[in-house]
């Protein structure tokens, strides 16, 4: 449904026109320029608050950016809204956009566990390049063995230890906190079969 705007009638018809046009920039920008000052007022109340409570500084950054987020979407659905845009086209654009994202989020799921799982192995350091470690398959059975030589985002990379030479395994890196990981710190596992 189209807005419409009243222009007074002693202004020439070409006018008139650029008024309907106007009028409704205007209001949007005002809206806009509100929004801004709202935000560096509520900005410097929190930088304060901060400062008196001797917050994190964590915490006063996610509170002042999840207030520009709150503010700038408000205004931006109010200017768009003063420009003729109906809210049920805005929502509507919105849960498309969330739905979407949400399947591509659980499309990527697996690559983002496995970048996860990489960021973790960096930083517990369960094993490291060059270690010699075995992936079991249970507690019991042998499963697959090799030194590190790589630690990637989505890959671990492993030279295997057999009489075959130059064979290397990549195992996802969400594998080593699904399954139990077996590490020998110094030199080479005992040749032959796994330890048991």
């Amino acid at each position: 449904m189209a807005r419409i705007v009243a222009t007074p009638t002693w202004l020439p018809d070409w006018m008139r026109h650029w008024t309907e046009v106007a009028v409704p920039m205007a209001e949007a920008l005002v809206i806009l320029l509100a929004a801004w000052l709202l935000r560096r007022v509520l900005r410097g109340v929190l930088h304060r608050l901060g400062d008196r409570y001797r917050l994190p500084a964590e915490v006063t950054i996610s509170a002042r950016r999840l207030t520009g987020v709150i503010i700038y979407a408000s205004a931006g659905m109010l200017a768009l809204g003063r420009l003729g845009v109906s809210s049920s086209v805005l929502w509507t654009a919105l849960t498309g956009f969330t739905a979407v994202a949400a399947v591509a989020f659980f499309a990527a799921w697996s690559v983002l566990s496995n970048i996860f799982c990489s960021v973790l192995i960096l930083t517990t350091r369960p094993f490291r390049v060059h270690d010699h470690i075995e992936l079991l398959e249970n507690g019991d059975k042998p499963g697959l063995r090799g030194r590190v030589i790589d630690i990637n985002l989505l890959y671990t990379t492993l030279l295997e230890d057999d009489a075959r030479g130059d064979t290397v395994l990549q195992i996802p890196n969400s594998q080593f906190f699904q399954r139990t990981t077996r590490r020998w710190r110094s030199g080479a596992p005992p040749t032959g079969s796994a330890p048991e």
